[in-house]
């Protein structure tokens, strides 16, 4: 599958990768059309995952924050305790041998993966929220920069994990600490299918938070909940649009905000 998106300005794009030290020409969206799947058939089964190893940060793609499209992102200082659920997309062959922002050359047959905040190298475990399948791969590169992916996965991972068809998949990001062996990546039924919404805002007041139900539910015309958090101090009340189909209406949706003047919309998956 192949998937329009917006691209960088060129003075951007060359501005992220200068800062980058090198990326994989990634523009905050999907992969560009001209990207895609390799001629022949694969055995993924046959690709081996990543093997977590202790490693030292690489001297390149890790800045303690860089730009794109005017954009801020901010670099962790360490993966541990990341752990996070959302979109995933992958990229092909328009990248393979192109350095990445660490630059290392990018093998879509290699069980790597595209990740805005996480050092560079780092390592995860990816599990497909849809069929339970599980992989694990080193992140060496910057990316998406679509608002609404948390990962950006080597043709070989996407294979692997079966969201390949479809060109996008909800699964789970957990960083993995190379000093603690890790268990075989294995397939587990999923014990419920997994839900998308858009959160739309959080407020501390919960009028606000009915105000802002109420424009959207009349706006969109979709179902939009009020979802309680409590944190030790302090209690947010989260707006969230949904539940929805899939990757294509959440994208609707984000686009649908950000014309409200909601730009800063993001996937929730549960």
């Amino acid at each position: 599958m192949r998937c329009n998106r917006a691209k960088l300005p060129v003075w951007a794009w060359w501005a992220a990768c200068a800062l980058l030290a090198g990326c994989t020409a990634h523009a905050p969206g999907l992969r560009e059309p001209d990207d895609g799947p390799p001629e022949g058939r694969v055995d993924f089964a046959s690709i081996p995952d990543a093997v977590p190893r202790p490693e030292p940060l690489s001297r390149y793609g890790n800045p303690p924050f860089y730009e794109v499209d005017g954009q801020r992102f901010q670099t962790l200082p360490s993966s541990r305790g990341y752990v996070e659920r959302g979109i995933a997309s992958w990229y092909g062959t328009k990248f393979q041998d192109r350095p990445t922002s660490s630059r290392e050359p990018y093998d879509l047959y290699a069980m790597t993966a595209a990740h805005r905040s996480l050092p560079l190298p780092s390592y995860v475990r990816v599990t497909n929220l849809e069929n339970g399948r599980s992989v694990i791969v080193r992140v060496n590169d910057r990316g998406p920069f679509h608002a609404n992916r948390i990962i950006d996965l080597s043709y070989a991972a996407a294979g692997k994990l079966g969201i390949l068809p479809k060109g996008t998949g909800l699964v789970e990001v957990r960083a993995i600490d190379p000093r603690h062996s890790e268990p075989s990546p294995v397939t587990a039924r999923p014990s419920h299918e997994p839900t998308l919404f858009v959160q739309a805002g959080a407020f501390a007041d919960r009028s606000n938070a009915e105000r802002l139900r109420s424009r959207l539910q009349s706006a969109l015309e979709r179902s939009v909940r009020i979802q309680n958090l409590s944190e030790p101090g302090r209690r947010l009340y989260r707006v969230q649009v949904g539940p929805l189909d899939g990757v294509d209406t959440a994208d609707r949706v984000a686009f649908q905000l950000a014309g409200l003047g909601l730009p800063d919309s993001h996937v929730v998956v549960e």
